[in-house]
């Protein structure tokens, strides 16, 4: 994928439908959301926190009083700094969602 480099060739990525927005997953793994919320990148703790910290990024809330998704930091405005900066953190968000558990798929009924 030429907007992220240094994604290895051989991993899957795929763009769904996502509360009213669309999210990137990375075999089968989300990684990052665009919606109403803006764009959210799910990033490694110490990431996430010193992203935070610095005033670079904001706690995801999906809903104004709804919970703080733990594993993401929230771009308002796509404001991250540069797009190497993007570059350099999307990669991290997807190596950081492929080291992470694979969800657990949900029988359909019959």
């Amino acid at each position: 994928m030429a907007a992220i480099p240094g994604v290895p060739g051989d991993v899957h990525l795929e763009y769904k439908h996502f509360f009213g927005g669309a999210a990137l997953f990375a075999e089968g793994r989300i990684c990052m959301s665009i919606t109403h919320a803006e764009l959210a990148l799910k990033l490694p703790p110490e990431t996430k926190d010193r992203l935070l910290a610095d005033s670079q990024a904001e706690p995801l809330r999906y809903f104004p009083n709804g919970p703080v998704k733990r594993d993401y930091a929230l771009f308002p405005g796509g404001a991250v700094e540069s797009d190497e900066s993007f570059g350099q953190l999307a990669l991290e968000s997807i190596q950081y969602a492929l080291s992470l558990p694979k969800p657990k798929t949900k029988l359909k009924a019959r």
